[in-house]
């Protein structure tokens, strides 16, 4: 170790060799004051020495990649690139499909299965479909929604009959659509309004087949009505139609298919609680049926009995009907919302109702979007998750219960 003694040599020296002879006192004072330098710099040196550097934090983890999700009452379910369904949110009648009825706030896997190719979700049950083309559900059954031949709620999926060749498939509030590879339609659950289509009101707690056409696209389930889109492009609405939903110009309610219009160029719909929108081959969008808070987005609070065109744009793509809001995305992959929103489900950063579409962020990447009751959850093309809207159950999947009036990240 160096001794203070050749330090304070050093500093004598230095002030010896320019001045007089300093008085002792100051010669004690410049060797003292030399001391403490040196001092100070060991203490430091030995400080640093021993101090523990802290690793650098772990990367935040990256977001997940998801390839499909669905919006139900107050649960969300969706399914991943590699195959694997997750849901979250509210469970109390299994319809998550973890096996329990505990409310999940972050996404978790259902089962083991890697082959899931679709899948639907309804105010409390939820349906899907795997890559081998074999039909499950689970959640609420009071009235028979799930197919399966009961009223049993389901805790996880059940395998509903024993076809393999199911090839999309709708759940509405309490009622449940879907269509064959062969073209054909079926229906079962709830069908107070006639809307399953048999022409009667009666429950069905099995699929049963709707008429003898084979030529049925699409098909979407609201509240107490249903929508659909054969091939040829023409349009079709049957159950309630109190508030003009079915867009065949009455209030009447029909219990099997009516063609709605004369149009042969429709191309995408989606049924709300009381109101429907959708989509023709040229890109418009058109909206009929109830209207309080601005939900067909014409601008007003009027219902309407038929469709009317929605604004002057042609660059829809896909649009999404919740409970009184609805979202859509447009060619350029923005996304775009309109009607109530009291929950923050429009993501506009508000809870301010719109009676027109508004355009959500400045994100020019969405690619799919879908609208629950009070909350609304899409994806980008990078295949991030973004929910937004009611969170009161977990809905959102970001592991809080704070309702989110822009939309945010779940991982």
């Amino acid at each position: 170790m160096i001794k203070l003694d050749f330090f304070e040599t050093i500093c004598c020296i230095a002030d010896i060799n320019n001045k007089p002879k300093p008085k002792r006192r100051r010669l004690k004072m410049i060797t003292l004051l030399c001391k403490m330098m040196l001092l100070g710099m060991m203490t430091l040196l030995f400080l640093v020495s021993c101090e523990e550097v802290d690793p650098p934090p772990d990367p935040a983890p990256a977001p997940a990649a998801w390839a499909s999700v669905a919006a139900g009452g107050e649960h969300t379910v969706a399914i991943r690139p590699d195959r694997t369904l997750w849901a979250w949110g509210d469970n109390w009648a299994g319809q998550l499909g973890d096996g329990t009825t505990t409310v999940r706030h972050l996404p978790v896997r259902i089962g083991t299965a890697t082959n899931w190719a679709f899948v639907a979700a309804g105010e409390s049950h939820t349906v899907a479909i795997r890559t081998d083309g074999t039909l499950w559900a689970w959640g609420n059954n009071g009235v028979g929604q799930l197919g399966d031949g009961t009223t049993t709620n389901r805790l996880s999926p059940v395998q509903i009959g024993t076809a393999t060749n199911w090839a999309f498939v709708r759940a509405g509030r309490w009622h449940t659509l879907a269509i064959r590879t062969d073209g054909t339609l079926w229906v079962w659950g709830w069908n107070v309004s006639g809307q399953l289509g048999d022409g009667t009101t009666t429950n069905r707690l099995s699929p049963v087949r709707i008429g003898t056409a084979t030529n049925w696209a699409s098909v979407d389930a609201g509240w107490r009505h249903t929508v659909a889109i054969r091939t040829d492009g023409t349009l079709w609405a049957w159950g309630s139609n109190w508030a003009g939903q079915l867009g065949d110009g009455t209030t009447i309610a029909k219990n099997s298919p009516a063609r709605i219009g004369t149009a042969m160029n429709w191309e995408l719909v989606s049924a709300g609680m009381n109101y429907t929108v959708a989509i023709r081959t040229d890109r418009t969008l058109w909206a009929w049926g109830d209207n309080p808070s601005g939900q067909l987005g014409d601008g007003t609070i009027i219902n309407r009995l038929s469709p009317v065109r929605i604004g002057t744009d042609a660059n829809w793509t896909s649009v999404s009907a919740g409970e009184h809001h609805s979202v859509a995305i447009r060619t350029d992959g923005t996304l775009w919302a309109w009607g109530s929103n009291s929950t923050g489900q429009l993501g506009d950063g508000t809870t301010t109702d719109r009676l027109s579409p508004v355009r959500i962020g400045t994100a020019t990447n969405w690619a799919s979007v879908s609208a629950g009751d009070y909350h609304t959850v899409a994806i980008r093309t990078d295949g991030t998750l973004w929910a937004w809207g009611n969170n009161v159950l977990g809905q959102l999947g970001d592991g809080t219960i704070t309702g989110r009036l822009s939309p945010v990240l779940v991982r």
